[in-house]
């Protein structure tokens, strides 16, 4: 069984979240959110990741429900 959704959560982000029109829309957060939590818990690895993307994202440009989100996740988990 593997530890960490790390690697998945980064092949997303870029062959889907990015690559249509380099921003991070909700559905594609949810996605990336799903994957993280996909065994009940965000590891280290994951968060590192996540955390490079949304650094990317909001750097792009996020919409305010997207931000909420972020935010709330972010310290939901301490991202």
């Amino acid at each position: 069984m593997k530890d960490s959704n790390a690697i998945e959560i980064m092949e997303y982000s870029f062959l889907v979240a990015f690559a249509n029109d380099g921003h991070l829309d909700v559905a594609e957060l949810g996605m990336l959110e799903r994957l993280a939590l996909a065994d009940g818990k965000v590891d280290d690895k994951e968060r590192e990741v996540l955390r490079n993307i949304f650094a990317r994202a909001r750097k792009a440009g996020v919409s305010d429900q997207v931000e909420a989100e972020l935010q709330h996740f972010c310290a939901r988990f301490s991202i």
